[in-house]
């Protein structure tokens, strides 16, 4: 089954969010996963989304979404941190291949956020280059802290929106993609025991009073 997407931030959203749905469900329907879809791709792509998510292996996108081959431009690194490999990535994503939707994609449970608040409450340091990923999600963390949140929940919630703020505030592309109405970003959280991915925060879309945690 081939499926034709529309190019626009709110569809792009509903989309995905659709995808979800049947996934939560039960009902996925596997789209474009067929040899039509695949010699339909093979030329270029033109992906409706790019997502930027944990490298965590329970947070496959194109399955949690139910999306399949060419539709999600995917971006992984451990506890969704940035760098410039991952901004060039995204506005590529944005820029080159024209998606009209970048998602920040956590989820509970994070072990980058649980490794990070550990190490700020002992006072310990990681070893290797998992001290590059502490590092990087300590900002998070100390906000949250002094938020006086103490829910796992709010804390992965602080670090999606934080990422999201550092897209739009180091990116000028995707900042000013955003401003021109072309691309949105959002920032979902995903709950590994049900499956289901939240709306956290959104820059560019209409959405309904509440509807942002």
């Amino acid at each position: 089954m081939t499926e034709a997407l529309a190019a626009t931030p709110q569809n792009a959203f509903e989309t995905l969010l659709a995808g979800n749905r049947r996934f939560v469900a039960g009902a996925s329907e596997h789209p474009n996963q067929d040899a039509a879809r695949r010699t339909e791709t093979a030329p270029a792509q033109s992906p409706f989304a790019v997502l930027f998510g944990c490298s965590d292996s329970r947070l496959a996108a194109e399955i949690i979404f139910d999306r399949g081959l060419g539709d999600l431009f995917v971006v992984r690194m451990a506890g969704h941190v940035l760098g410039p490999e991952v901004l060039g990535s995204v506005e590529y994503g944005v820029s080159v291949l024209g998606s009209p939707l970048v998602v920040v994609l956590g989820h509970d449970a994070c072990g980058a956020v649980a490794a990070t608040r550990a190490a700020i409450a002992d006072g310990t340091t990681a070893g290797g280059y998992v001290r590059d990923v502490v590092e990087k999600v300590t900002p998070s963390v100390l906000a949250a802290r002094a938020a006086g949140h103490t829910e796992d929940a709010d804390y992965i919630a602080e670090h999606i929106r934080h990422t999201v703020d550092l897209l739009l505030d180091r990116s000028r592309a995707l900042a000013e993609a955003v401003q021109a109405g072309r691309v949105a970003v959002v920032g979902l959280s995903y709950r590994l025991a049900d499956g289901t991915a939240h709306l956290v925060t959104a820059r560019g879309l209409d959405l309904p009073a509440g509807s942002v945690a």
